[in-house]
């Protein structure tokens, strides 16, 4: 497909860069990486270089290539035919379901400082009750449309994630030119952790995932003048931007809380607590917490039904039962936002199985960025196998090269995913898990459950499921 002329609105270097920003950046991980010490350097670097820029320059090929708006499922399903592609779309959405209770688990930390008693942080089932309400409330909000819920994300973003993630950062230069003792460097003995034992380096696949969701900025790749050369240079500096805010800000927690005492839930308001005592304005305290809480609530509002839209077309094709294709007037996939709450439903109550809610986070954390790992190397093997079968379909923006280019951005990128999985599947030295068996166990029975799933419904899919016009009006 010939790329279109010009945009009428082009995005400038700058923009593209703040639309990545805002769809990569999160501060529900800035605990896990102050956990880290200076390590966390390390894990920045790896998930940038190994993982966020092949991850962009191969979605930014695809995006131009193929600009329908399928995505991942378009492009797998052009490679590698329906079966895989309604697999990688479905990891897609089943992945965020399993993220929801670790955002939201962060939102509750957030949330116990505004009632003035962190230690509900710690409650099971205070987190489960918290994650429930908010998720259900969320999901019924988006019912009415994307309007409704449209000005509560924008302005979580601002309030909830960059106000936050600024004034920690200032809070902790200030700390630090005052010339008061940085926690961090009591024990860590330079950037680079302990590779003698995988147990050491678990929190890779954390910090991994902080940098994922790449593959949906793609699609802006054509509305940026000259994308050969702008697009590269809007993704190195969106990475700038994001390796800056991340290292300052988790340093910033980690030079005020020893690393045994920084919970992975409640890190971010335990380094506010320290900091905003030291000049005596933690009168301010309640404030930011519930700013921090917003923000996770308006990420959690934009993505409810973004991949059950995405889900919402291959019910349609036929891929899923019928029922799953219904929507509302408001063009919302009901049946689609029910049933993943269901599923939420479910998986939060693991916060109840685990020793502590810090683990169970965790715990969460890993099976996630495993499954969306496993999309990830789809995506790079797809990039691969497209380079050679349609060779001839105009690509705005190439990652440069050629396809021996090609070969090496998508095979650093396949390398890097296999790492973090492996190290996934270790419990982490860090935490407190209660049985290793039990971890590994929880972690291995999800991937396949989650992972095989869209190969077990294809393989029982009826040709009556495809949807027709009048149907989904019904």
């Amino acid at each position: 497909m010939s790329a279109q002329g010009p945009s009428r609105h082009q995005l400038s270097v700058f923009v593209l860069a703040m639309m990545n920003v805002a769809i990569i950046m999160n501060l529900r991980g800035l605990p896990m990486m102050a956990k880290e010490g200076l390590p966390m350097i390390f894990f920045l670097l790896f998930s940038t270089f190994i993982f966020l820029l092949p991850t962009s320059l191969v979605s930014a090929e695809l995006a131009t290539g193929w600009p329908g708006g399928g995505g991942v499922y378009t492009w797998v399903k052009e490679a590698f035919g329906g079966r895989f592609g309604f697999m990688a779309i479905w990891i897609q959405w089943i992945q965020n379901l399993i993220w929801y209770p670790t955002i939201l688990a962060f939102a509750a930390g957030a949330l116990s400082f505004l009632f003035l008693d962190p230690a509900l942080a710690n409650s099971k089932v205070f987190n489960v009750c918290v994650i429930l309400a908010i998720y259900w409330g969320a999901t019924l909000m988006n019912f009415k449309g994307m309007k409704t819920s449209g000005w509560l994300t924008t302005a979580g973003v601002i309030g909830g994630t960059i106000l936050p993630a600024v004034l920690i950062i200032i809070l902790g230069l200030l700390w630090w030119g005052k010339g008061n003792p940085l926690e961090f460097m009591k024990s860590s003995h330079g950037i680079f952790p302990d590779f003698s034992n995988f147990d050491n380096i678990s929190f890779l696949a954390g910090v991994v995932l902080l940098f994922a969701g790449m593959e949906v900025s793609a699609v802006h790749a054509l509305e940026v003048k000259d994308p050969k050369k702008n697009y590269p240079r809007a993704i190195f500096l969106a990475a700038g931007i994001i390796i800056a805010i991340f290292t300052l800000s988790s340093l910033s927690i980690a030079a005020v809380i020893p690393e045994e005492k920084i919970n992975l839930t409640i890190g971010l308001m335990q380094g506010f607590k320290d900091l905003l005592s030291l000049y005596g304005i933690d009168w301010l305290l309640p404030v930011i917490g519930a700013l921090i809480a917003f923000g996770a609530i308006g990420a959690v509002t934009a993505w409810i039904v973004g991949p059950s839209k995405g889900l919402l077309a291959t019910a349609k094709e036929g891929d899923l039962p019928p029922f799953l294709a219904r929507t509302n007037d408001n063009g919302m996939p009901t049946h689609i936002l029910i049933v993943q709450g269901m599923i939420v439903t479910a998986v939060t109550l693991v916060y109840l199985l685990m020793p502590n809610v810090s683990s169970a986070f965790f715990l969460l954390t890993a099976l996630t960025a495993i499954l969306y790992l496993i999309m990830y190397i789809m995506l790079f093997i797809t990039a691969i196998r497209l380079r050679y079968l349609c060779p001839e379909v105009h690509r705005t923006y190439k990652v440069p090269g050629g396809n021996a280019g090609m070969w090496i951005v998508s095979g650093v990128g396949i390398l890097g995913a296999i790492f973090a999985i492996t190290v996934g599947f270790f419990p982490p030295a860090q935490l407190t898990v209660g049985s290793p068996a039990f971890y590994v166990l929880f972690l291995t029975a999800g991937t396949v459950l989650f992972a095989g799933a869209p190969l077990l419904i294809h393989l029982f899919k009826r040709p009556d499921w495809a949807v027709s016009r009048e149907e989904e009006t019904r």
